[in-house]
């Protein structure tokens, strides 16, 4: 309100203005827009569709990692993407609890930044986990691999039972998930998701994804997907059924700049 009159002179000067929800478009207009050119088009976010070549991708992913070499037994494998500093080590605190419930377990875990990817090294050499590291090509069945490659994370999720999306049991206001949900791969959580406040409450609400608190309940959420397959893959049905339900945004945006360029009579 201290700047009324600056942001009316602003909003004036908006020919169209497309929002991801109904509540962003109700500011644009309390600012000084005018309704009839405030539009409720969604996330473009949502618009994510795997490529036949990913998809494709997915299943050569599979079949390297998601069985055992020594029994040839389905292993449960989750993927923590774009992890960030003191979330590695909470995530492979996890894992270890999962392991003592589920001793073939497969951790891919993937660094947001790459200078981080030596850090995560480390980390894992320091403690009881045995790993590979993607870039080598030498996966020898080890209970974590590094993805310490660029590119590929997409893939990884969908080659995975479940995945955790970083950046949100510290405070960095998390990552995209619908990169791991558009795979049918359900999401976990942790509770800092601002970058995202208009894309997981969505997702949460339609269950294709949970939140934790701590890297315990993490720890205990893997457990209960790893013992509950039926679960897992309902997780990630809806994740994909919320990602197919809010699509469409950018055709809707494309339709409204239309409207201003099509020539007048």
């Amino acid at each position: 309100q201290k700047v009324a009159k600056l942001t009316h002179i602003i909003m004036r000067s908006i020919t169209a203005l497309a929002s991801h929800n109904k509540a962003d478009s109700e500011r644009f207009i309390e600012l000084g827009l005018e309704t009839s050119k405030s539009h409720v088009t969604g996330s473009i976010k949502f618009d994510i569709t795997p490529s036949e070549e990913q998809l494709a991708e997915v299943l050569n992913l599979k079949q390297l990692y998601n069985s055992n070499e020594d029994n040839n037994d389905e292993r449960f494998v989750w993927v923590a993407g774009s992890t960030h500093p003191l979330e590695h080590e909470l995530v492979l605190a996890a894992h270890q609890q999962l392991l003592k419930k589920q001793p073939n377990a497969l951790l891919i875990i993937a660094p947001r930044h790459p200078e981080q990817f030596d850090k995560v090294a480390e980390l894992l050499t320091q403690s009881p986990l045995s790993f590979s590291r993607r870039s080598q090509n030498s996966y020898s069945n080890e209970q974590v691999l590094l993805a310490d490659t660029l590119g590929e994370l997409q893939c990884l999720y969908g080659a995975a039972n479940i995945s955790f999306i970083g950046g949100s049991l510290i405070r960095r206001g998390g990552h995209n998930p619908l990169e791991s949900a558009a795979f049918s791969v359900g999401v976990i959580t942790g509770p800092h998701t601002y970058n995202f406040d208009h894309v997981y409450p969505e997702l949460i609400k339609l269950k294709g994804a949970v939140m934790v608190d701590s890297n315990d309940e993490l720890a205990k959420q893997l457990i209960t997907f790893s013992q509950n397959t039926k679960a897992c893959q309902t997780l990630g049905i809806k994740a994909a059924q919320c990602v197919a339900k809010n699509q469409g945004a950018i055709q809707k945006t494309l339709n409204i700049i239309n409207q201003y360029l099509e020539p007048k009579p």
